[in-house]
């Protein structure tokens, strides 16, 4: 008999709490041990910098951030593709959204010189980045060549 597998470290969206999952139940629509809210929505996570540190910080999942910004029109024609790959992507990855504008903290952080711009955190650290618009299927493709 194999041994199971680590549980994945999951941050709920809804309140921040961290929730171990079994990796073999993460597909089985998993909720928070604390305020009962589902884990995965199969939408990306809007975040404000305290939900981007936790979510970054706590986590396992591979995080991929979106950093756009509300007056940017490339980042207004992407978000359809990165709300169709966070369905792709989750449960194996948590997809987020961070407005430049909102959270410039976090921007300056990341040296985010042009937007929108992917960053794929794994381990809380950066492992890989894109800059420019991009389609579902490159940015899910793009993910699993890269995690």
């Amino acid at each position: 008999m194999s041994a199971p597998a680590d549980p994945a470290l999951v941050v709920c969206p809804a309140c921040g709490a961290p929730n171990r999952v079994p990796v073999t139940r993460l597909t089985a629509a998993p909720t928070c041990g604390k305020c009962k809210a589902a884990l995965f929505t199969g939408q990306p996570l809007a975040v404000n910098a305290a939900m981007f540190d936790r979510q970054i910080g706590k986590g396992t999942l591979p995080v991929l951030v979106d950093f756009w910004a509300e007056w940017c029109g490339p980042c207004r024609a992407m978000a359809p593709a990165f709300a169709q790959a966070a369905q792709a992507l989750e449960p194996h990855a948590r997809l987020l959204k961070l407005d430049t504008e909102a959270v410039p903290e976090i921007a300056q952080r990341y040296q985010i010189r042009s937007i929108p711009t992917l960053i794929l955190f794994s381990g809380g650290r950066e492992v890989a980045r894109q800059a420019g618009a991009v389609s579902a299927p490159a940015i899910v493709n793009w993910v699993r060549s890269v995690s």
